[in-house]
């Protein structure tokens, strides 16, 4: 028999670590399981029901389905029948045998199946209706909830179901996994390596069989002794093709799960034999050695192999190691921080920047080993709302030493040191690097610009390295607003102010929002290199809320010439960021823009500002920029003054980007 890579004897199962609550209830799995067991009822999951919102998003079921307990299905109902196996995973009517492959890889790992599938659950004592299990999402651990109707007809199981009808722990594994991803529609198709991750938290390396290392065999035979998870599958040309038999009974496009790998002694010669299984329980290799295949007939029949590594460890390396690990949520937001790659040269500086330090070379090396994985996240849960996997990678430069966000200049004349193999769309891009010490900027993006996601970015180092996300919080320091110009020194442009403003505000010499909308109005259109509509009377407020001192609603002449410096400096920063002299700026350059004036902010209030204040076009107006100006302006002054009357009080501190949200989302 082929050696499979379990461990020998019982193995203690370990208690599934914290993972976090997700029900919407805020209630653990035991604590609702007590509450139904006091009241004597069975549970009924609110969150994932049992009607059709929980089968299909786009479609009506072909036949009418029955929702049923296991107890209503079969007398006697078990969880778990003789251990979790291979055997147990059999395909229903559902496309997601990419799901099933991974959770056939699953079973040849106790430790990793006791983590999915917590081992305190039965149909015995303690049933209530309720199970849970635990998957890995973006670098933490959920537990997610159900109960236990299934959905049937002829009271047999529709979807996965296990060869033997009164075992259920693979049904609701999936029942769990679709309720994670909103529907069971939203499992038709994927990438195994997917759920592999999802079921481990582990780190995705894929290998075409055409070009594997010359020690391909050992890498396969050393990653299923470590536990890794590995699936393998033939690449279709076209849709066509997709689940068409080879006439040695493959299925192209299909997932298959590789379970096993031997040498046996052949006619006084050593044969190298791997075992592979088909989710779907039949259609099977019928060439030489039947249910198992030779390793030559592998690499010549499969095209594509990955491998779900429960550690970064190399496959190709023999020694194991502690692994350092960072990771950075960040988003791609339409007109700010979704900068396409580096073909898109406008905006690809506008991605988010990670800078990474490599301080220690590897043990005897002169450079330092990393892998970079990045995940986008939810689309799966999305594709309900028409969202499908965006293409994605990222690019690494040597840092120019800077701490700040580096320009579209930086990125003109300097290439890469290193990047993701290619832009594809699939969940997550993983790729391993060998790179002198040194400082680095990490660059996450989509292919095209302007697409939305979030995304989860991973680093794994051999040696401690040190990460910092260059888009964080930065104090700002604003300038004292200039004094007055005395009456005898005005200039003749103060001149020609000081009368129109007379003639507008009358004896008081103090103006109202109405009033100022019309002085500046009628001075900005004079002039003929700035192209404007008219300032909002909104914007005229938020002037001189901004610059009233005396807090009667009004402007004098003295806090308008104050303002009119301001005003000039602003002016010409719209007119420098308006490219094309359209009388717009694109949001894109708007990070560039508040950096001269003085505000460097990060992502999340870049994100927001664009978002009340740029147009469908990704475009701002001058009295959009303005109004953006004069609020944050406002807001740091604010601060400001807070934080040094407070400073030796006790209060909620927050800094001066969560102060400014605050105030802009007022």
């Amino acid at each position: 028999m082929p050696y499979l890579y379990r461990a020998t004897g019982p193995q203690k199962h370990p208690v599934p670590k914290d993972a976090r609550i997700t029900h919407s209830s805020g209630q653990s799995f035991e604590q609702l399981r007590q509450e139904c067991m006091q009241k004597g009822m069975l549970f009924e999951d609110a969150d994932f029901p049992a009607n059709s919102s929980s089968l299909f998003y786009s479609e009506r079921p072909q036949i009418p389905f029955v929702w049923k307990r296991p107890g209503e299905i079969v007398k006697n109902p078990e969880f778990i029948l003789g251990g979790a196996t291979r055997t147990d995973i059999c395909q229903g009517e559902l496309g997601d045998c990419w799901l099933l492959a991974a959770i056939a890889s699953l079973t040849l790992n106790d430790n990793a199946l006791a983590r999915v599938v917590p081992q305190d659950q039965s149909f015995g004592p303690g049933y209530a209706g309720i199970f849970h299990f635990q998957f890995w999402q973006h670098s933490e651990w959920l537990d997610v909830v159900i109960d236990d109707r299934l959905p049937t007809f002829r009271d047999r199981l529709i979807f996965l179901h296990s060869a033997d009808h009164s075992e259920f722990w693979s049904a609701l594994l999936e029942k769990a996994y679709a309720k994670l991803n909103g529907s069971y529609e939203a499992l038709k198709g994927g990438s195994t390596i997917e759920a592999m991750e999802d079921f481990t938290g582990g780190v995705a390396e894929t290998f075409a069989t055409k070009e594997a290392p010359e020690n391909f065999y050992e890498i396969l035979e050393k990653a299923l002794k470590r536990g890794s998870l590995v699936d393998c599958s033939i690449d279709i040309r076209n849709a066509a093709e997709s689940e068409a038999r080879t006439p040695f009974g493959l299925i192209k496009g299909h997932a298959y799960s590789v379970t096993g790998i031997d040498q046996v002694n052949f006619r006084g010669q050593k044969m190298e034999l791997i075992r592979v299984r088909n989710p779907w329980g039949q259609v099977e290799w019928n060439g030489s050695w039947s249910d198992r295949m030779a390793f030559r007939d592998f690499k010549a029949h499969f095209d594509k192999v990955e491998i779900c590594n429960l550690t970064p460890d190399a496959l190709e390396e023999d020694a194991l190691h502690k692994w350092e690990v960072t990771v950075h949520q960040g988003s791609w937001v339409r007109g700010s921080t979704a900068g396409g790659c580096r073909n898109f040269l406008d905006t690809f500086w506008t991605n988010p920047q990670i800078k990474l330090s490599l301080t220690e070379k590897d043990e005897g090396q002169d450079d330092c080993t990393f892998l970079v994985a990045l995940m986008q996240k939810d689309r799966r849960k999305l594709k309900r709302f028409g969202a499908d996997m965006l293409t994605i990678g990222y690019a690494i430069y040597q840092s120019p030493g800077k701490d700040e966000h580096l320009n579209k200049d930086f990125f003109r004349y300097n290439a890469s040191q290193a990047r993701s193999k290619t832009f594809i769309n699939l969940r997550e891009v993983s790729d391993r690097f060998k790179l002198p010490p040194g400082e680095y900027i990490l660059i996450p993006s989509t292919f095209e610009p302007h697409q939305e996601a979030d995304f989860c970015l991973r680093i794994f180092s051999e040696k401690k390295a040190i990460t910092q996300d260059m888009d964080g919080d930065v104090d700002i320091d604003l300038p004292e607003p200039p004094k007055p110009t005395p009456t005898g020194q005005e200039t003749e442009e103060e001149l020609q102010f000081r009368a129109l403003f007379e003639q507008v505000a009358g004896e008081d010499m103090e103006v109202t929002a109405e009033e100022l909308e019309y002085v500046l109005n009628a001075v900005l259109q004079k002039k003929k290199d700035l192209q404007f509509k008219k300032l909002s009377l909104i914007s005229c407020k938020n002037i001189i809320s901004l610059m009233d001192t005396s807090g009667n609603g009004k402007l004098e002449f003295g806090e308008f010439t104050v303002f009119w410096d301001k005003l000039k400096k602003w002016t010409n920063l719209f007119l420098q960021f308006d490219t094309d002299k359209s009388g717009t700026m694109s949001s894109y350059e708007l990070r560039s823009a508040l950096k001269a004036a003085g505000f460097q902010l990060s992502h999340h209030l870049l994100q927001l500002i664009v978002l009340r204040y740029a147009d469908e076009g990704l475009q701002l107006g001058f009295d959009d920029f303005l109004n953006c100006l004069v609020r944050l302006e406002n807001a740091s002054r604010v601060f400001q003054a807070l934080s040094t009357k407070n400073k030796d009080k006790q209060f909620i501190h927050l800094n001066i980007n969560e102060f400014i949200n605050l105030t802009m989302n007022i």
